[in-house]
């Protein structure tokens, strides 16, 4: 079966990305993922985002290139919003609540921004990775069990088996679990609740994640991320 999905996984493939080798690509993973994908499209189902931007995050950030990881749960569900990057916003409204916070985190020598297209951190070393690469309009969470949840274990792991050392700031319960697949040896891990605003426990809120990132990449050799989003 041929469809959106499977064309743009098919353009990420001739890219030639070393995230090509995590299992996912080589088997059966991928297509699979694909085509569930591309049959809610078939039957007439809003997928976003839209298919040139589903493998964004790799794209933009090869994996010799991480130099800290974020890990989000899957797209903003409203067509214009999404870009492919977790917790990434381009839409024309006010920034989502969640985003805010996070934003909110920044150090003093990060302007404030205005937008929340995150597109700056990839392109600096911040892998931005959803759970789920796709979502459908209106209804979060849709493709949470559509396999996705495979790939992002393993790009973790991939990063976790470099030498090159790296800092994970996970956030939430989902995120926090995948903590064990970490080497904590050679790598950072920043733990905290999620960002979001119906986080009754507000533990995100003041525990300013990208500071302490970059405290970490520097006390191992590493040069500190420009948060900066222009």
């Amino acid at each position: 079966m041929t469809g959106p999905v499977a064309d743009a996984l098919a353009q990420f493939r001739r890219s030639g990305s070393p995230w090509l080798e995590l299992p996912f690509f080589s088997g059966d993973a991928a297509d699979t993922a694909a085509m569930r994908v591309d049959e809610r499209i078939a039957e007439g189902v809003t997928v976003l985002p839209v298919p040139d931007n589903i493998f964004n995050a790799l794209a933009l950030t090869p994996l010799n290139a991480v130099k800290a990881v974020i890990l989000g749960q899957d797209p903003y569900p409203t067509p214009g919003d999404a870009n492919g990057l977790a917790f990434s916003y381009v839409g024309a409204r006010r920034l989502p609540a969640s985003l805010k916070v996070i934003l909110a985190e920044l150090p003093e020598a990060a302007a404030k921004p205005t937008g929340g297209d995150l597109t700056p951190w990839a392109r600096r070393g911040v892998l931005l990775l959803n759970s789920a690469l796709t979502v459908e309009q209106g209804k979060s969470g849709a493709h949470l069990r559509y396999g996705w949840a495979s790939l992002t274990d393993q790009a973790v792991e991939a990063v976790s088996k470099r030498a090159a050392p790296a800092v994970f700031l996970l956030w939430g319960a989902q995120a926090r679990a995948r903590a064990a697949l970490i080497d904590t040896a050679r790598h950072g891990v920043i733990e905290s609740g999620h960002p979001s605003p119906l986080n009754r426990q507000r533990d995100f809120p003041g525990s300013q994640p990208f500071a302490a990132a970059n405290a970490w990449l520097e006390a191992h050799g590493v040069a500190p991320i420009d948060w900066s989003l222009g």
